[in-house]
């Protein structure tokens, strides 16, 4: 019988198996759903569904330059210590280098990986490795100059932190440093006009209120929020920092002494974001033999 693509999409994924495998499933059972499932599983290759519930909170972050462009990928897996798998960083390294290829994360999982689509390569590697993995997110940049930086490096290209420059001149050793600032620093946007508007307000508006406290004149308070904003600006917009490796310069005036202008950047750390799930195992055990 004809096995349509809706039919594989659906059995990969209720068992977590690549394509071409649920595809040979279903055609081996004739378009029986539960039928192919054991199929899989008689396989060894719906083990990797049994993981997808599980915190994918550790990993790596892999970051890739060529041509102008930068790519930050982020791997996660559930413990730091399959990071530390040689397998995992091949993975997580062939992936970076698939994504200079593609704009979004979406077209990434589709990209091809050595004959397989990235999101089949990930799954395989759950099966044999034994814990859950996503593709979480990448993020790109482009300029004349694009450097790249790895704060805590697993191995070449990856670690807890990487950081992608892009220049307008300069040098890729300038980025590099301007890398090192933006892993240590971590400013929320790279200007004024760049920041989150509703993150700009709020600050203003606590900032309002700190100043009513005082029982100042409103032509006072206002000055007093002119210049806390000012000094809020300098601490969060990286070109507005003390730049770290030379702290009587901002960012934007150690680039301009460079022949430089920071036109981008990412900074993206492993798990920020996720909420990983405490497990207390004693308990668990305790609970367990409570019955």
């Amino acid at each position: 019988m004809a096995i349509t693509a809706a039919q594989v999409k659906e059995l990969r994924e209720m068992t977590g198996a690549g394509m071409m495998d649920a595809k040979k499933a279903l055609v081996e059972t004739d378009g029986d759903m539960e039928a192919a499932i054991d199929w899989l599983r008689t396989k060894g290759l719906a083990k990797a569904a049994k993981k997808s519930g599980r915190t994918a909170a550790e990993g790596l972050v892999a970051v890739e330059v060529a041509g102008g462009k930068g790519v930050a990928v982020e791997v996660n897996s559930e413990t730091d210590f399959v990071a530390k798998n040689a397998d995992f960083q091949k993975m997580v390294g062939g992936i970076a280098k698939a994504a200079l290829g593609v704009s979004d994360v979406e077209a990434l999982k589709t990209a091809d990986m050595g004959g397989k689509p990235v999101a089949d390569v990930i799954t395989d590697k759950i099966a044999t490795i034994g814990e859950n993995m996503s593709l979480r997110r990448m993020a790109t940049v482009e300029g004349d100059v694009v450097a790249a930086y790895v704060h805590n490096a697993a191995t070449d290209g990856m670690g807890q932190i990487g950081v992608l420059v892009a220049l307008k001149g300069g040098t890729e050793e300038f980025g590099k440093q301007v890398g090192m600032h933006i892993a240590a620093m971590n400013p929320a946007a790279l200007n004024e006009s760049s920041l989150d508007p509703s993150v700009v307000e709020k600050e203003k508006q606590i900032q309002i209120d700190i100043a009513k406290e005082s029982g100042k004149p409103d032509a006072v308070i206002e000055k007093m929020i002119v210049g806390r904003m000012k000094k809020f600006m300098a601490e969060v917009t990286l070109l507005g920092q003390q730049f770290a490796l030379d702290t009587d310069k901002t960012v934007e005036q150690a680039a301009k002494d460079a022949g430089a202008e920071v036109v981008g950047f990412v900074r993206m750390q492993v798990g920020e974001g996720i909420e990983k799930v405490q497990e207390d195992f004693a308990a668990e055990v305790a609970k367990a033999a409570q019955g």
